[in-house]
This record gives structure tokens, C-alpha cells and sequence, in this order.
């Protein structure tokens, strides 16, 4: 199999992330947005800022109805930006709110992974509540992730109640051999339960890789879609996977990107192939965007026929690079 570049190994990591493209402008919803203080500054008179969508439902939400779906499931996946202060905030209320409804899930990060876990567990060991100790035994700040100081709520949320942290992610190092070496780059027993020598059926496969050679600016090389699709659904499976191990008890919730938490082909078609009774919530938080202002609209944003998720929390919008500047930079 053709070598990876090493910045393509390393672009894949956030390949959960939600590609952009503008929908059509759209009529405004007739309702006003709830109030709530922002972080993010932008479009914040948008109509949709704060407002909950129900998918399924095809109406808006209060927040205690959100509260309530996730109260009620087993699996609950919440979706962010990964550097959006607001969508951290949001996880970490949710969290709160879950423990104060008489829950007690595990609380696991994609920004964790499973190499990880005797670490984690000798911080809180050592100094259990302590957000910043954990950070620093994880090395956080060369992790590659925003700073911690975004995910702090988060892991505040879940350390104050005594939750159990855990990591649900793939190793970097296995993500790039998986794209450097196939299926074949991970142990046989992992590489079964992960059931990635399942085939994929062909629309699936297609969409996602559009999606990647999209993300990617279409620098990506023809050859390495499909390398880059098989660690990008190894992690979603990995994910599941760690969830599933977690099922005792309460349930786990997880914290992840808006890309992961689609229920179409990411963690949630994972649970469900292995488990079908699983019960799985996803919840997506979405930047508003002033081309559109109707919920429906945000599933080109997301590349797909309709909004993969069952519930959308619209949050105002953090200003963004152009994030096909550094590919073409790397290109010249």
C-alpha cells in the first residue's frame, strides 16, 4: 500500500470534524431564539442561535426535553467543534445535568486513547478531582488537541461527580499504520471485533469518501481515499467498541466531533451493527450559518440528504482559517 505522507496521518485525527460548504438562503424560522450568553461572537442574532432541533420529530425543543432524551439513554454521544468554548459548555451541562437526574455513565473522550488508560487512572488515583493534574500526566498540551483549558467544563463536570474518565480512541500510532498498511496493521482479534474485514456497503463508502477528498481540499491522492476512509471508520468502530465495554451500570456518554457522532456510518451505526437493542442518543452542536436558517438546511454543511443525528443544538459561530491554506502551502 502506498505511504502516507506524514501530514496526511496527522490531518486524519480530525477527520470527524464536519466539512463546510454553503446552503441555499433560506426563509426565517417565525419563533425567536432562546436568550443565553455566548462565548463565540459571531452571527449571534441568527435565529437559531440556541434553539434545539428534534430531528425525528421535525420540530424545535426546550432544553429540558433535551435533558430528558439524555437522561433516558444508554449511549449518549455528544458532538462539538473541537475549539468552540460554547460547545464544551453546553457538554459540560449536560453532564451535570445527567448526574443530577440520578445517573452516573462513564464519561469517555475521543481526545483519549486506550494506551492512556493506566494513566488517567493513576492521576485520579494520586489527585482524584483534580482537571489539571490529569491534564499534565496526559501531556496534554503535545497532544495535539486545543488547548485544555476548553475541555476543562467538561472534565470538571465529570471529575466533581466522580464519574469514571475513560479513553475511547484508537492510538495515533495505529491510525497511521493503518493507513500506511491496511487492516492487516492492527492484531487479528482487535481487527475482528472491530469487524473492519466487513464489508462497507458501496453508498457508505462512496459518501465517505467524497467527504474525505472535500475535507481534504482535494489535495488528497486518489490512491489514499480509501486508506484514509479505513482508519477514519477503525475509529468510529474503536470508539463503540470502548463504549460498549463501559455498558455495565449507567451507560457512558461520550464527547466527541460533530462527524463522529452521525448516525448514518460513525460510533452510533457502530453500537448498533454490534448491539441491536442498543439504545443511542446523538446530539450534535452546529455553528449557525447566515446562508441558512432553517434547521433542514444544515445537512449539506454535513454532506447529507438529511440531518444524521437526533437532536441539533445551534450555537453562534467561532471565527475560522481557511482550512485548505495550509494544504495548498504544503503543495507549492
Amino acid at each position: 500500500m502506498t505511504r502516507a505522507p506524514a501530514f496526511l496521518a496527522a490531518l486524519l485525527v480530525f477527520a470527524g470534524c464536519a466539512s463546510r460548504q454553503a446552503p441555499a438562503p433560506e426563509q426565517m424560522p417565525s419563533s425567536p431564539s432562546p436568550s443565553r450568553t455566548w462565548t463565540a461572537t459571531q452571527h449571534l442574532d441568527h435565529p437559531l442561535v440556541g434553539r434545539i432541533w428534534d430531528v425525528a420529530g421535525g420540530r424545535f425543543v426546550d432544553e429540558d426535553t433535551l435533558r430528558q432524551a439524555v437522561f433516558s439513554t444508554h449511549y449518549v454521544l455528544l458532538g462539538e467543534r473541537h475549539d468552540h468554548p460554547d460547545h464544551h459548555r453546553l457538554q459540560a451541562e449536560l453532564v451535570r445535568a445527567t448526574v443530577h437526574a440520578g445517573r452516573r455513565p462513564a464519561l469517555a473522550f475521543e481526545m483519549l486513547d486506550v494506551t492512556q488508560w493506566s494513566t488517567i487512572a493513576a492521576s485520579l488515583k494520586k489527585d482524584p478531582g483534580d482537571a489539571e493534574a490529569l491534564a499534565q500526566a496526559l501531556d496534554w498540551a503535545h497532544s495535539g488537541w486545543p488547548d485544555f483549558s476548553l475541555y476543562a467544563p467538561v472534565f470538571n463536570a465529570g471529575l466533581e461527580a466522580q464519574l469514571p474518565i475513560a479513553a475511547a480512541n484508537l492510538p495515533r500510532a495505529q491510525v497511521r499504520e493503518l493507513v500506511m498498511k491496511g487492516p492487516e496493521a492492527l492484531p487479528l482479534e482487535l481487527r475482528t471485533r472491530l469487524q473492519l474485514d466487513a464489508p462497507v456497503p458501496e453508498a457508505e463508502a462512496k459518501a465517505v469518501r467524497e467527504e474525505l477528498d472535500r475535507s481534504h481540499c482535494g489535495h488528497l491522492p486518489p490512491e489514499m481515499l480509501e486508506p484514509m476512509a479505513l482508519a477514519q471508520r477503525a475509529r468510529d468502530a474503536m470508539m463503540a467498541d470502548q463504549l460498549l465495554g463501559l455498558s455495565v451500570g449507567n451507560g457512558a456518554l461520550l464527547i466527541t466531533g460533530n462527524g463522529h457522532v452521525r448516525k448514518d456510518r460513525a460510533v452510533p451505526a457502530h453500537l448498533t451493527r454490534r448491539d441491536p437493542n442498543a439504545k443511542v442518543l446523538s446530539v450534535a452542536l452546529l455553528e449557525v450559518s447566515p446562508e441558512a436558517v432553517k434547521p433542514q438546511a444544515y445537512a449539506a454543511l454535513v454532506n447529507a440528504a438529511s440531518l444524521p443525528y437526533d437532536y441539533v443544538w445551534f450555537t453562534p459561530a467561532m471565527p475560522e482559517d481557511d482550512p485548505c491554506k495550509a494544504l495548498r502551502e504544503r503543495k507549492k
